[in-house]
């Protein structure tokens, strides 16, 4: 070998020397050592310990104890939760919130993101829409406590479904009035009455009534009697009360109203022979060759207190009531999201589609749908997690005659806490089981996020 070469030879670093030099000046993907970077993540992972990680142990911890924290009782309060009526009710309402909830949420969403991209103002649709995402839960459920308000005159969902109500049903003219004592009027059954005797047509069969709102008489005329007509039944309904005191029963004195559009029924053996209604001046006439010897029926209708609306927060619809509010909110959070995926559509397919002949509805379901899968996934992971944890909403919509039948797990976890009967060890114990019930949820979009990463 000539001087040239074992002079190369002998330059070049061994291999050895090469990989300490590499081990000496090896640093992370971040550009610096590794003792570096754990100092600079030390804080964070102390605050992450503290508020996370230690509240999680002591949960489960704490939940194998009884109330006092002194004895210890294994696995009892998991067993008492599953037994207790209202956790039942709870844990029944979770899955009624995490099926419906986000599911009507990205439904909605998504329609309201694909109608808008069609429309000149669909910017401002968006804002209007995502608008209750800048409201507070606390104040959403107190916006929604007072539209929910079973008075027409301050609940706006009543007073709508009164509106609708009352266009297509006449509201009964005297809601609430009934017959003065000892007037020849009983109860027949369903809030009607009949008369107790037999009218005939030689004299007029007067109906007193008392009992009526001052505000449905308040435009009445004064009552006329009513007289003796040949082949008729005549008859006066009136109020049978004097302002101030005076009068006399039974019989119409001169300041008395009469009530206008009372339906007076003549009936023979169970079967109405004949109906008339009453006139402005509280007079009436039947037919006689039907109605004589008949008993004269006041119907139910007449009276029927008015119509209220639905009792949106009774046992029966809370839920969905509260539901509702939810999707009020959210609705905005899953449209733009849903818009901003949509907005990476390659329009060319779409418009491959309708070109081949696709029509609006298979473009959407066999194009815009799948593409938008990913997205969707977000949105209904997200929901459903932010649900499982819902509580404001409940404990400040539903009253407290319905919380029971609107309880969810972690208002039951407040409740069993820091409620009246307090017990910390059945608290956590709901706890770590609400814990459980995320975890599979978070699984799912932790493996969907390492899918996206790996693509």
């Amino acid at each position: 070998m000539s001087d040239v070469q074992v002079s190369k030879v002998s330059n070049q670093p061994s291999g050895n020397a090469t990989r300490n030099k590499g081990r000496k000046g090896r640093k992370s993907l971040m550009g610096t050592r590794p003792w570096l970077a754990a100092v600079f993540l030390l804080p964070a992972l102390l605050l992450l310990g503290a508020l996370v990680v230690y509240p999680i142990v002591f949960s489960v911890y704490r939940s194998l104890f009884d109330a006092s924290g002194d004895g210890f009782v294994g696995l009892g309060n998991y067993g008492e939760m599953f037994s207790d009526d209202g956790i039942r009710t709870a844990l029944k309402n979770n899955i009624i919130w995490v099926v419906v909830a986000p599911a009507v949420s990205t439904a909605l969403g998504l329609i309201f993101a694909v109608l808008t991209e069609r429309i000149r103002w669909g910017t401002a649709f968006k804002l209007i829409v995502f608008m209750p995402m800048a409201i507070s839960m606390l104040a959403a459920g107190i916006i929604f406590r007072l539209v929910y308000d079973q008075n027409p005159e301050r609940g706006v969902g009543n007073a709508v479904w009164v509106g609708i109500h009352d266009t297509f049903a006449d509201p009964a003219p005297f809601p609430g009035a009934g017959p003065r004592p000892n007037a020849g009027l009983r109860p027949s059954g369903g809030g009607a009455f009949t008369t107790t005797s037999a009218v005939r047509a030689t004299s007029p069969a007067n109906l007193p009534l008392v009992a009526v709102q001052p505000d449905d008489v308040r435009n009445a005329k004064p009552a006329a009697a009513a007289q003796p007509r040949p082949g008729k039944i005549t008859g006066t309904v009136w109020l049978d009360f004097t302002r101030g005191g005076g009068g006399r029963p039974n019989v119409i004195d001169g300041n008395e109203k009469a009530l206008a559009g009372l339906r007076i029924e003549a009936v023979k053996g169970g079967t109405v022979v004949a109906s008339a209604t009453t006139a402005a001046d509280g007079t009436y006439a039947l037919p006689a060759d039907k109605a004589d010897g008949a008993r004269l029926r006041l119907p139910a209708a007449n009276f029927a207190e008015a119509y209220n609306g639905v009792d949106w927060l009774g046992p029966a619809l809370v839920t969905p009531a509260i539901i509702g509010s939810y999707v009020w909110m959210w609705a905005g959070f899953a449209m733009v999201l849903i818009a901003a995926g949509l907005a990476g559509v390659p329009r060319e397919l779409l418009e491959a589609a309708r070109v081949d002949g696709a029509g609006e509805w298979q473009v959407f379901r066999r194009i815009t749908v799948p593409l938008l899968a990913p997205v969707l996934v977000v949105v209904l992971v997200t929901l459903m997690i932010n649900v499982l944890k819902i509580f404001d909403l409940v404990y400040i919509i539903a009253p407290g005659s319905s919380l029971r039948s609107a309880n969810v797990l972690a208002l039951q976890l407040f409740q069993s806490s820091f409620g009246t009967d307090v017990d910390e060890g059945l608290g956590s114990a709901i706890a770590v089981f609400l814990l459980l019930l995320v975890l599979p949820v978070m699984y799912v979009n932790l493996r969907r996020i390492r899918k996206e990463r790996r693509r």
